[in-house]
């Protein structure tokens, strides 16, 4: 599918009705990065009312977070559910530290990775750019450090715990031969080439990790936990809110015509977190979707299976053993 379609699809499904989640969360534990505003603060929210027991708040910006909670408890009227963690994705330790702190939980049973970045002139953290360290690499990190709570979470309460990496219809822009120039994508991704396009490329990449760890998972036995990625949508929230000030007045013109608000992109991550039989799915308007046709090409999974590889042996460096999480 060109981008030019990929364009007329995203548009068309903006105007989807969006079903609110009832599923009873009773007893679950939860835990939600990027939660102290937007897309994170909604799907908080959502788990609050749900019943959730407990709802862990991962945030950078703890002043942010201690507002959110206050908005959500007001809303609820549920006080004593949300607890603020600090997690800051720009640094491999921190999120090392958070999910060591995750680990002595009695249960873990849902992990919503929200926490993501598009700025708008290249930043660079851990030897990365920002988009890629953030979105990608301590995503990853985060992911496989919090399986072993997961896993021990089904077998204890007999349970099938989810964890969700919000990803994006953004992939489905990749200019493809543009990836077809480089035969390492990490080490591209430590200049500013392909800039332009590194949101959505960082996007690809959740999207071909969580493919292939569904994969790794299934083989190892263990797969007792559903892994799987979510699109909210184009929705009105902070995402870009580091773009010029010409390029926001355009953007909120967008927003005016398409957008969804926070509340019902959060929904899309809920059912993730909720749906049955969704091991390695795409999770688009609260179903299984597709993702882009270049990713279930030959040259995309040609490029997944090379990515995977690439990003578990950074995540070896940085974490050694780590793949025996999987």
């Amino acid at each position: 599918m060109d981008i030019p379609v990929s364009i007329a699809r995203t548009v068309v499904l903006q105007f989807s009705s969006l079903p609110t989640p009832t599923t009873d969360c009773s007893g679950k534990t939860v835990i939600v990065t990027g939660a102290n505003g937007g897309l994170g603060l909604e799907t908080a929210r959502h788990f609050v009312r749900l019943n959730a027991a407990r709802v862990i708040m991962g945030c950078r910006n703890l002043e942010k977070a201690e507002a959110a909670k206050a908005d959500i408890e007001s809303t609820t009227g549920r006080p004593g559910v949300l607890d603020i963690w600090s997690i800051d994705l720009t640094s491999f330790d921190s999120v090392k530290d958070f999910c060591a702190r995750a680990a002595d939980l009695d249960r873990l049973d849902i992990v919503v990775e929200n926490s993501g970045i598009a700025p708008y002139k290249p930043l660079y953290a851990e030897g990365y750019e920002s988009q890629i360290t953030v979105n990608v690499i301590s995503t990853a990190l985060m992911a496989l450090k919090l399986l072993p709570v997961l896993r021990r979470t089904s077998t204890k309460y007999n349970v099938e715990p989810h964890l969700v990496i919000v990803s994006s219809d953004a992939h489905r822009f990749v200019t493809w031969p543009i990836m077809r120039q480089h035969d390492n994508f990490f080490e591209a991704c430590r200049t500013d080439k392909m800039f332009h396009e590194r949101y959505s490329i960082s996007k690809l990449f959740e999207i071909f990790f969580v493919n292939e760890l569904a994969q790794a998972m299934d083989r190892s036995g263990k797969s007792s936990v559903i892994v799987n990625t979510a699109h909210p949508g184009l929705c009105s929230s902070d995402l870009f809110h580091e773009l010029p000030a010409f390029m926001t007045w355009i953007l909120n013109g967008i927003m005016l015509l398409f957008s969804r608000t926070c509340e019902q992109g959060a929904r899309n991550f809920v059912h993730a977190a909720l749906l049955p039989n969704t091991h390695g799915a795409y999770i688009s308007e609260c179903k299984p979707a597709e993702t882009s046709a270049r990713t279930r090409d030959e040259l995309g999974v040609k490029t997944q299976k090379q990515v995977y590889k690439e990003l578990m042996e950074m995540l070896e460096k940085i974490e050694p053993g780590i793949s025996a999480n999987i």
